[in-house]
């Protein structure tokens, strides 16, 4: 399959919903399928960067505030870049990245500063794909990502709040956003899963939302879909397929502790395979049944 370099963010307008796992880990299987890719942390918590060992990048150390200097000052963002494992870097998140959202809002083109200045001068010279690890607010930082990248991945979980998260995220992040610019979903992607489907829960409740909701269905990878006939057989006792969605493993918590991607972790998780197909969506830029 011929590709062509791709930008994509993932982001949901809610916390605590698998964003930067999922951002980590898809960056990582494009990084293994292709030959390099970026990962770029604009989360102002930067639980990615401090997670990964970068804690003197995130706070202002010898260098200062390179996400300032990058998106405001223009430098060369390769200075300030960071290797995670082979194949994949990082551009760390800052500790004072409110006030570059700030200054964002008074300076010329402010959202276009990412693209500009960070996305078209890495993308398809230095690396295959970027991948941004988006804030879960609203402001200059997610509208500079949505801007830049043109793709997004909402990442969802079976916790409260999903609904509000999902419909925030289309309504209040993607429609406006497509008033200015063209934004693709690339996938929505349930995750932490654990739960049986056969009942009524939470992950069934999930599931049944966005597998059944016209606007969302075509979104859902492979890994996470199921047709009216699979739900029918869940119902009568008779679906013998895979529970779907990426499911809760120790291993995926445990790579998060250590400080590394799930594929570095533990390369025999079998959860490895739908992060596999979520980086085939971002190469094909589309899901295909």
């Amino acid at each position: 399959m011929q590709t062509e370099p791709r930008a994509v963010s993932v982001g949901i307008l809610k916390g605590g919903f698998a964003k930067t796992t999922t951002a980590l880990n898809l960056a990582r299987e494009l990084a293994h399928r292709n030959e390099r890719a970026l990962v770029v942390d604009l989360d102002d918590n930067g639980h990615m960067t401090l997670n990964l060992g970068f804690g003197d990048e995130y706070s202002s150390g010898e260098t200062g505030n390179h996400a300032e200097s990058v998106l405001l000052e223009g430098e060369d963002p390769r200075d300030h870049v960071v290797n995670v494992v082979d194949g994949l870097d990082l551009f760390p998140a800052h500790e004072d990245l409110e006030s570059v959202q700030s200054a964002l809002k008074e300076a010329t083109m402010g959202t276009t500063r990412l693209k500009r200045d960070l996305v078209d001068p890495l993308l398809g010279e230095e690396y295959d794909y970027v991948v941004v690890d988006c804030p879960a607010n609203r402001g200059k930082l997610n509208d500079n990502a949505m801007y830049a990248t043109g793709n997004l991945v909402i990442p969802l979980r079976p916790e409260n709040g999903y609904e509000t998260g999902l419909s925030n995220t289309l309504d209040r992040l993607v429609q406006e956003a497509r008033e200015y610019f063209e934004l693709d979903i690339l996938a929505v992607v349930p995750s932490d899963l654990r739960k049986r489907i056969d009942q009524d829960t939470r992950d069934r409740r999930l599931l049944r939302e966005i597998t059944t909701r016209d606007a969302i269905d075509h979104l859902v990878p492979n890994f996470a879909y199921l047709s009216d006939e699979d739900w029918a057989a869940v119902d009568d006792g008779s679906y013998d397929g895979d529970l779907p969605g990426i499911r809760y493993r120790a291993a995926i918590d445990d790579a998060h502790q250590a400080g590394v991607p799930l594929r570095d972790y533990d390369p025999e998780c079998d959860q490895l395979a739908a992060y596999d197909e979520l980086a085939a969506i971002v190469e094909r830029g589309e899901v295909a049944r």
